[in-house]
């Protein structure tokens, strides 16, 4: 667990989502689930997991497992996506907690960067050090869904 106090978001980092869709289209992604998003996303859409995997997800290799993460359609928008988010009641932590996010935290400069695609970095709401902390928190508790390489 990260500790507030040093980091440079410790004082706060300004971010109000647009409601722009930058951050779920146009380019290459991966968005992994955890239990509870699948859980979530099944109940939404009220579909059994093994039907919910077959049709809206794809196994990504990591560390000797597979774990689940979302498709994306041939131009790279979320499988979710059409004119807005089709699940955004249920849509996952992942998404749920951007931009806070471990790689967009990795320092200033790359938290600055961001702005150059999202427009609500840098614009809007200040959100605590300690609120930041709790979205990585959030993220490390997660319990995500894998299956073993030999599940083929």
């Amino acid at each position: 667990m990260h500790k507030v106090m040093g980091a440079f978001y410790s004082g706060g980092l300004i971010f109000s989502c647009r409601r722009c869709s930058a951050c779920c289209r146009f380019d290459p992604g991966v968005v992994l689930l955890s239990e509870d998003d699948e859980r979530a996303l099944c109940r939404h859409l009220a579909l059994e997991p093994d039907k919910f995997e077959q049709v809206y997800c794809r196994w990504i290799p990591q560390d000797g497992v597979e774990q689940l993460s979302l498709k994306e359609k041939s131009n790279y928008d979320c499988i979710f996506w059409k004119d807005g988010c089709t699940v955004y009641e249920a849509r996952p932590l992942s998404c749920r907690t951007y931009p806070f996010w471990r790689s967009m935290l990795v320092s200033r400069e790359v938290w600055e960067a961001a702005s150059a695609y999202c427009p609500g970095v840098r614009s809007g709401e200040r959100h605590s050090g300690a609120r930041i902390e709790e979205c990585l928190s959030n993220e490390d508790a997660q319990v995500m869904v894998v299956r073993n390489r030999g599940r083929l």
